[in-house]
């Protein structure tokens, strides 16, 4: 393979985003409008995440102003969520090591990293709607601390404690926001 990753769509783009290929994360600021690209993957994980909930809360019979209000912090979240951890991400490897990318060249692996978030639409599914949110935030997870080793070439390990300052408080603010959800969508 060579160097650069081949240019390709949003499908080529997801689908080595989703299979976790070093090579990938590690070109991405090599991938034609990659920021662009990023965005869109966020984005549209974030409206994946609104299809699922939307259903629970139509399901729920929330009133609309209501219904509004919760789709609109969910979206925020993750879209914050990103650039939060990116941000934390990007300061911990400039304050740890040398030779850190910028911010901006961060955001599309990172980016890129949210992929399986794309599949929430999926915790529709009855009984089994935790353990897949579960299993997607872990393999985002797992595809950042790829970007972030590739990205700042640091070893497993060290991508893996940079990665984990972020996580579980983007993790409590979606979890907070999901109980926010369920409050309210069965209060009304």
């Amino acid at each position: 393979m060579s160097n650069k990753t081949p240019p390709g769509g949003l499908g080529k783009t997801l689908w080595r985003a989703l299979t976790l290929r070093a090579g990938f994360y590690d070109n991405a600021h090599h991938i034609p409008h990659a920021q662009r690209l990023a965005l869109t993957i966020v984005l549209l994980a974030a409206l994946s995440q609104l299809l699922g909930s939307l259903v629970i809360l139509l399901i729920n019979r929330t009133t609309l102003p209501l219904l509004g209000l919760i789709l609109l912090l969910q979206g925020v979240a993750i879209v914050v969520g990103y650039y939060f951890w990116t941000f934390t991400i990007w300061k911990l490897g400039r304050w740890f090591y040398r030779n850190t990318p910028g911010y901006r060249e961060l955001l599309s692996p990172i980016g890129f990293a949210y992929a399986p978030q794309v599949l929430n639409f999926l915790t529709l599914i009855p009984l089994l709607g935790r353990p897949i949110e579960l299993i997607l935030a872990a393999w985002s997870l797992l595809a950042v601390i790829v970007a972030v080793r590739e990205g700042l070439n640091l070893k497993t390990r060290s991508a893996t404690l940079i990665c984990l300052v972020g996580w579980p408080l983007i993790q409590l603010a979606i979890g907070f926001i999901q109980i926010f959800r369920v409050e309210v969508g069965s209060t009304f």
